[in-house]
């Protein structure tokens, strides 16, 4: 039975795979005692970034103890393994991270070539932090690359908010190296580096918002794949309702708009969907609309925490819209669901046209 949890992308046949082929490209391999290491007692209870970091461990510990003797190994290794293993060869970074950091050329050569099919932007940073201007030099380099894997990890990798990594301090406070990266990427050819410039922007907004407005507004120019990245930039600032930011995409005040036949449950119960919807109409056509609702969630500390949902957004040639909406109260990995009562908003062009409480139950 095939596993859906992440961490068993590293199972049996990858390691078998992965000591294969080290054995291949280093005869003094001990292939059948690293597999029986990287499986030891605590395998089993160790999570997806903990049992990478054993097997990076673990094959330093069946390699040269040269640095540069172990990369001209790996690399032909990581190239051998072939495409469509992006998660798994992560190994290869997470080596640089760990090994490379006292021997700054050899590693970016090293990243460059393990970023193609796979991705090197968890383990620039630690360079960043501990070489800023060398390795945002060596990014820039990277940003004219000829090929799209490596050009994105200059974007990818120097985002300040990056998930999953460590945050990049010093960028959230001045975003300044990151935003010359982003400058020669915003027209690439490639829809894989314009979508990481696009949430490098968004993760510099959430620190410098004015900063972002101000590139928003030099970079719109009616061009599609630019303007794409600009809104997708934006995309917190848009949640946020930051009138500034609504209307330079043509969501202005509604002010001819009214809301009408709201049907929202006084209450539901964990583990069911609230279900709503309602009507938009207007004497004229609609016209140009970012409509979304919004969920004051009740959290353990009696507080409410604010997420907006978009539903939808276009210029309407309609008098009338009706729209209904379901949002799951199934608890899930990432969101605990606390009985009482939240609120629900209905939020047209950064307004909200309504807002009702509702109590949640428990099933």
């Amino acid at each position: 039975m095939e596993s859906n949890l992440f961490k068993d992308l590293y199972n049996q046949k990858y390691i078998n795979d992965l000591a294969s082929i080290l054995k291949t490209n280093y005869t003094s391999f001990e292939d059948q005692k690293f597999v029986s290491t990287i499986f030891d007692d605590s395998w089993k209870k160790k999570e997806l970034k903990q049992r990478m970091r054993h097997i990076t461990i673990t094959m330093q510990n069946f390699l040269p103890s040269n640095y540069k003797k172990s990369i001209s190994i790996l690399k032909p290794v990581f190239t051998e393994l072939g495409n469509n293993l992006t998660l798994e060869k992560m190994v290869f970074q997470d080596f640089v991270e760990v090994f490379g950091l006292d021997d700054f050329q050899t590693s970016m050569n090293a990243l460059e070539h393990f970023t193609i099919e796979s991705s090197s932007e968890f383990a620039i940073r630690q360079f960043i932090v501990k070489y800023p201007k060398e390795t945002m030099k060596q990014m820039r380099k990277w940003a004219y690359s000829n090929n799209h894997h490596v050009r994105r990890l200059a974007s990818e990798g120097s985002r300040p908010r990056l998930p999953w990594a460590i945050a990049l301090r010093e960028f959230k406070k001045e975003p300044e190296q990151v935003l010359k990266i982003l400058e020669i990427l915003k027209d690439d050819e490639s829809q894989y580096v314009r979508k990481s410039v696009a949430n490098n922007l968004n993760d510099i907004s959430k620190d410098n918002p004015e900063t972002v407005k101000k590139i928003a507004k030099e970079w719109l120019e009616n061009n599609k794949n630019r303007d794409k990245i600009v809104k997708h930039g934006c995309r917190t600032l848009l949640k946020a309702s930051d009138k500034e930011v609504l209307e330079l995409f043509g969501f202005t005040k509604a002010s001819n708009i009214s809301i009408e036949n709201v049907n929202i449950p006084k209450q539901i119960k964990v583990n069911e969907d609230l279900e709503f919807s309602f009507s938009l109409t207007s004497k004229e056509n609609l016209g140009t609309l970012r409509i979304e609702y919004a969920i004051s969630f009740l959290r353990k500390n009696s507080n409410h925490s604010f997420k907006v949902f978009k539903i939808s957004e276009g210029n309407f040639s309609k008098t009338n819209k009706h729209i209904s909406k379901r949002y799951s109260f199934k608890p899930i990995t990432t969101r605990k669901y606390y009985t009482g009562t939240h609120y629900i908003s209905i939020i047209v062009n950064g307004d909200v046209f309504y807002k009702q409480e509702f109590i949640l139950e428990s099933f």
